[in-house]
């Protein structure tokens, strides 16, 4: 229709979350009509975040500074909260009722993709905990047979460092991804955790 280049771009808008073929199109096509204002902005942007952007040496979130802002704040509370991804901590943080820090595990657990303990960010949780300092650690998994199969690991690995270790409860459907809950549903199962 339009040539490699553009069919390039197409397809590569078309692999992002939630964008099929039409979608990518319509974008595209937006994106071409308005170069100054929409596509070279949106260029210069992403050459600069794939530059800076980079996990968090202790966390792992997404960040431009390491240790990232989360991290770096003196006055956030003694407790690491684990989840699965970047957008579930980012998701968290919206709600605005947690005042800790965090830990991105990269993943579950799961048999069928062959993704076990050393594939996650495990060892790093560990190692923080074996540092002190922490006074409790919220499972913030999904509520899916991995994220289940992800927390009784994690149950069992903690029980030897002393620390009360919580999970989220109501609130979360089965089957339900933290990034795409609204921060009421999120408020509520932070706040009404129990023992994981």
């Amino acid at each position: 229709m339009g040539g490699p280049e553009l069919e390039h771009l197409i397809g590569l808008f078309g692999r992002l979350p939630g964008l099929g073929p039409r979608s990518a199109r319509r974008i595209v096509l937006r994106l071409l009509r308005e170069k100054e204002t929409g596509l070279e902005p949106l260029a210069a942007a992403l050459r600069a975040a794939a530059a800076s952007v980079r996990n968090c040496s202790i966390c792992g979130n997404l960040d431009s500074a390491d240790p990232c802002a989360i991290c770096a704040e003196p006055l956030r509370e003694a407790r690491i909260c684990v989840v699965e991804g970047v957008a579930d901590l980012w998701a968290l943080e919206r709600a605005h009722v947690y005042r800790g820090t965090y830990h991105v595990l990269g993943g579950t657990l799961s048999a069928l993709s062959a993704r076990g303990p050393e594939d996650l960010a495990i060892a790093p949780l560990l190692r923080r905990l074996e540092q002190g300092g922490v006074e409790e650690v919220i499972l913030a998994l999904p509520a899916t047979v991995e994220g289940a199969a992800t927390t009784h690991y994690l149950t069992h690995q903690l029980r030897r460092f002393g620390v009360p270790v919580s999970r989220l409860a109501q609130g979360v459907p089965i089957g339900g991804a933290l990034e795409v809950l609204d921060e009421g549903t999120l408020a509520t199962a932070l706040r009404a955790r129990g023992a994981a």
